[in-house]
């Protein structure tokens, strides 16, 4: 299939066939696919950090942040206690940082493009992003270091060995991308079947980097005339909050979510209006 940048599914079966593109691989005639993807339940939202939609000097807070995290945290089961693996707790617990979260599932970031119900009148998004690609375009010390051990993404251990903290990152004059795949700190990390990006530069945004790269992504619009479906099916293959976020939070989302009507959007609409008479 040739890709385009953008390309739109007109029913859930076109959606499977999108959702998999290039997954074969023909070296071992096995489907092993070589994307990462992401799922937001708007089109026009932009792979933004949450450090950098905290707005103000973020730059600057990065390490101030990171630093009051670990001072108020008891993390006994913390191995090495290096930056990347306080930065991906941090992360898992909702600390603004320079991370992304990534998913090797299609499926589960198809799971977070569906989710909030009161979006099912706009349409949603899942990146797709060349992961065994991505290592072309890092600094040669780097390449070297997946080479020797002939992988495609880092672990904290091999980030620990290349960059002693965030601030020796900082020093790196170009623009990059890392991926690596944090520790199972909990069911939920593995469930998701997560990893992490993050760029060298705290203040840059991913879709603006990637651009002038087409061999690294694509995007599937999500229409939002299809999203009811999309979530049902995904409810019945068991791909929803109570196993994405094992726990009774993640079961009141599920229950919550299962449960409402399919003019959310329109009911909440109302609510709002008779709220401002």
């Amino acid at each position: 299939m040739e890709l385009k940048k953008e390309i739109i599914p007109k029913s859930w079966l076109q959606l499977q066939e999108l959702l998999f593109t290039d997954s074969f691989n023909d070296q071992i005639n096995r489907v092993r696919s070589p994307y990462i993807y992401r799922g937001l339940s708007k089109f026009d939202y932009q792979l933004k950090t949450s450090l950098i939609r905290l707005q103000g000097p973020y730059e600057e807070l990065e390490f101030h942040l990171l630093r009051n995290f670990k001072k108020y945290s008891s993390r006994p089961n913390i191995n090495s206690k290096s930056d990347w693996e306080w930065l991906a707790l941090a992360q898992h617990h909702g600390l603004p940082t320079r991370l992304l979260d990534w998913t090797y599932s299609p499926y589960v970031a198809l799971h977070f493009a569906t989710a909030e119900i009161d979006k099912f009148h706009k349409d949603g998004v899942i990146w797709a992003l060349n992961y065994e690609n991505l290592k072309n375009y890092l600094p040669e010390n780097l390449q070297a270091r997946l080479h020797q051990i002939g992988s495609n993404s880092f672990t904290i251990d091999m980030l620990q060995e290349t960059y002693q903290d965030l601030r020796e990152l900082s020093k790196e004059e170009s623009d990059f991308v890392v991926a690596f795949e944090p520790p199972s700190l909990d069911d939920r990390i593995v469930n998701q079947y997560a990893i992490f990006t993050f760029m060298s530069h705290s203040t840059s945004i991913l879709n603006s980097w990637l651009m002038d790269k087409p061999d690294l992504y694509f995007r599937i619009r999500i229409p939002a005339e299809i999203k009811w479906e999309i979530r049902d099916k995904l409810d019945q293959v068991n791909i929803n909050e109570r196993v994405l976020f094992p726990g009774m939070d993640g079961l009141s989302k599920w229950l919550s979510r299962h449960y409402s009507p399919t003019d959310m959007p329109k009911l909440k609409t109302s609510r709002q209006e008779s709220n401002h008479r």
